[in-house]
């Protein structure tokens, strides 16, 4: 339950925290949602079948536990696919960077527009890099370096890409939620395990029982 609870919570926070949405929207990678989206869902069933485990076990009921095992089986499932999905679209060299590097270059190269120019603007000072992979992308483009891919202070260019510092961001908010997801999941095998264990025993139970009477 309190897993549940906890995946649910990072889940939510980072659904709506104010900004990032924005700039994933912007940045056109909703995909990075997807397995998000997929570990919210594994921990309402987490919430939900923790009543469902308690009252099994509590009733000795075998076809409730059964049921039990079905669900830890089934968020088992939904965690580890969530946790592939989501670190598969943050991770570096991983499905994302890709994606935010021909944006980041489709960006780059529509300078005379004005919602293109301000986008760059706002994600290269934002995170604090030049370019898609570095600043030689501006040169190699014979294009002078903005004033937003060069430090405030220093004055020198930003030495990493917004495809790197993009994903390093994005680890930094996924990766606590990736690691409590596979938690949730060897607590799932184990208590499916363990319920297996407890049907083992009501049955022999009611055999011994039987077999006095």
């Amino acid at each position: 339950m309190i897993f549940g609870v906890s995946i649910f919570a990072l889940c939510l926070w980072i659904c709506i925290e104010p900004g990032f949405n924005e700039w994933m929207r912007i940045l056109e990678l909703q995909k990075y949602f997807i397995g998000v989206y997929i570990i919210l869902i594994g921990s309402l069933v987490i919430m939900v079948v923790a009543f469902l485990g308690c009252g099994s076990a509590l009733m000795e009921n075998v076809l409730l536990l059964y049921a039990y095992i079905g669900s830890q089986i089934a968020t088992f499932v939904l965690g580890l696919v969530g946790a592939c999905v989501v670190l598969d679209f943050s991770t570096y060299d991983s499905s994302i960077q890709p994606l935010i590097r021909d944006v980041t270059m489709r960006l780059m190269n529509n300078p005379q527009h004005e919602g293109s120019r301000e986008i760059l603007r706002m994600v290269q000072e934002g995170i604090g890099c030049c370019g898609a992979d570095g600043p030689m992308d501006y040169i190699n483009m014979n294009k002078p370096l903005p004033s937003e891919c060069r430090d405030s202070v220093t004055g020198n260019a930003y030495f990493h890409g917004c495809v790197d510092e993009l994903t390093w961001y994005l680890e930094g908010k996924t990766g606590w939620l990736a690691g409590i997801v596979l938690a949730s999941c060897m607590i799932a095998v184990v208590n499916a395990v363990m319920s297996l264990v407890l049907i083992q025993a009501v049955k022999k139970e009611e055999d011994e029982a039987t077999m006095y009477k």
